[in-house]
């Protein structure tokens, strides 16, 4: 697809389509630990190419069968795995689900792959990861190993990398009882990831300046790129 006819939110991250996830487990290890609370928020671009969260889905997991459970990880989290009044869906239910809602985003904002935003995203990143290999998801929008990192870009931007920090130091209000949620901390991630990046663009990070081997929005123009580039979205 040539640049002229991407939409201004598929020119912003060459194509990519940034979500942001966050996930509550029995323990850190993505392999051998449930996976017991997931959320993600999607995001949408305005005229003025500002970010802002569209919508969330936000579900309570079942621990898959043999799911190793962590008692410190869920004194830490307060999520009780077996408690009825949970409304746990099972895990391909919930994978199966957020990527239908994620993919038809993505197409709608004209992307051609989904990339994980996460506050220190390896660990978000893993768990989801393992439960589309574990579930036998095939047709993922998910990139498999590229993510943008909140933790990178709030110590960049606000000299912090803890989350309820970050959010405080950017005036973005944080509840510390409410922390450990899957649910509030996608959102005040999606909030701090939409400041950040917002922030840069009112400061005249972007568009980029063009110069002799790049367009506008900093993109390389070889017939070797545009090979890359079909490649990476089939």
């Amino acid at each position: 697809m040539a640049n002229t006819e991407q939409t201004p939110f598929a020119k912003r991250f060459r194509g990519f389509f940034p979500v942001v996830i966050d996930v509550e487990t029995a323990g850190f290890n993505k392999e051998t630990d449930a996976l017991l609370e997931i959320a993600a928020s999607v995001l949408k671009m305005d005229d003025e190419g500002l970010l802002s969260i569209d919508h969330t889905v936000h579900f309570h997991v079942q621990p898959f069968e043999g799911a190793n459970i962590e008692q410190a990880a869920i004194d830490f989290n307060g999520i009780d795995p077996f408690s009825p009044l949970r409304g746990a869906v099972p895990e391909d239910e919930v994978i199966k689900e957020i990527c239908k809602v994620v993919r038809k985003a993505q197409k709608a904002a004209g992307c051609q792959r989904s990339v994980i935003v996460a506050h220190n995203a390896a660990f978000d990143h893993g768990f989801l990861n393992a439960a589309i290999e574990r579930n036998n998801i095939k047709r993922t929008p998910f990139h498999p190993f590229v993510s943008f990192d909140t933790t990178s870009l709030a110590g960049l931007a606000l000299g912090q990398t803890v989350l309820a920090k970050a959010c405080r130091a950017a005036g973005i209000e944080f509840d510390n009882s409410q922390a450990h949620s899957a649910l509030y901390d996608t959102e005040r991630t999606a909030e701090l990831y939409c400041l950040i990046v917002n922030r840069w663009q009112q400061l005249g990070g972007w568009p980029l300046a063009p110069t002799d081997d790049c367009d506008a929005n900093g993109e390389v123009e070889t017939e070797t790129q545009n090979n890359e580039e079909t490649k990476t979205s089939e």
